[in-house]
């Protein structure tokens, strides 16, 4: 009877065999996937996006970070050069220093022309077409087209409580009765070289006093709401710092700020105030390194896949 039962167990058929196939070796080799098709045209699907993404994030670093203006006077001839008929400068203007500083004598500035100043040094020419008014104003916020015929840029002679008048025997602006040291100056040809006259003028508080590198051909705190405390600037209508010369190439430099005060009164900007531009600059271009290497590398990947 054992035997019997021996015989039996030893005939019974094993799992493979039962399901009447070869045994299962699914477990030793695994199945290969297919490869999924990749889609083509994707980048090209992608490509509006990275430019929309692109152009806003533009408009916002111009309205919070820098923004490039058009010098279109000769007022600041010839720190900046701007004429008619000539290719006008374009200056990097810093929005940050003046969050954490108030502008100081010397700096150049661009600000917003009071509602005092009504005598524009030029004039933006509107156009009549809807569509070209469009692409104007695109090109206004991207930096490239015509500048606001509101907007101006000087330089800071005096700030508020300050008293300048002009001049001393030797044709130089007071600040607080002592001569400024100003070589920046330019006198433009045919123009003479002696300053127009001005009674003394004690800037309000929180109002500057500007005027232009091209002293006798320059609207500016001298002549502007008839002069006088009207012709001064609002803090807050600053816009911010003229930085740099970022157009024509050949005009690339950096725009000097030296404080006209600085021989006379001992002024100067304290160390942690002049070294914030370039901490922020630095803080900002490992980030905007990494990110543009890893904006080319996904270009390059979606145009190899396809």
């Amino acid at each position: 009877m054992a035997d019997v039962m021996r015989s039996g167990s030893a005939e019974e058929p094993n799992e493979a065999e039962q399901h009447g196939g070869a045994p299962d070796d699914s477990g030793d080799a695994p199945r290969r996937r297919k490869p999924k098709e990749k889609k083509k045209g994707s980048f090209w699907r992608e490509l509006p996006i990275l430019i929309v993404t692109a152009l806003v994030l533009t408009v916002l670093i111009q309205a919070f970070i820098a923004r490039v203006y058009v010098i279109p006077s000769q007022s600041m001839e010839q720190t900046l050069h701007g004429c008619d008929g000539c290719n006008n400068d374009r200056v990097l203007v810093d929005k940050i220093t003046y969050r954490f500083s108030d502008p100081e004598p010397g700096d150049v500035v661009v600000f917003r022309g009071p509602q005092a100043w009504v005598q524009n040094e030029f004039r933006a020419d509107e156009p009549t077409n809807p569509v070209a008014g469009f692409f104007q104003g695109v090109a206004g916020l991207l930096g490239f087209g015509a500048p606001d015929e509101k907007d101006f840029v000087k330089r800071v002679i005096a700030v508020g409580g300050q008293t300048v008048e002009c001049c001393d025997a030797q044709n130089r602006v007071l600040v607080d009765g002592k001569p400024l040291n100003e070589p920046y100056l330019y006198w433009e040809p045919g123009r003479g070289v002696g300053q127009d006259e001005f009674e003394a003028v004690t800037v309000p508080p929180g109002h500057l006093w500007v005027m232009g590198d091209n002293r006798n051909d320059s609207a500016d705190s001298r002549v502007q709401g008839g002069g006088g405390v009207p012709g001064a600037v609002p803090v807050d209508n600053v816009i911010g710092k003229a930085q740099f010369i970022v157009l024509p190439p050949t005009r690339w430099q950096g725009i000097d700020d030296p404080n006209p005060q600085q021989q006379a009164l001992g002024m100067g900007a304290p160390a942690w105030q002049t070294g914030l531009p370039v901490g922020f600059g630095v803080a900002a271009a490992f980030p905007t390194v990494w990110l543009g290497r890893r904006l080319v590398g996904v270009v390059s990947k979606r145009r190899a896949s396809e």
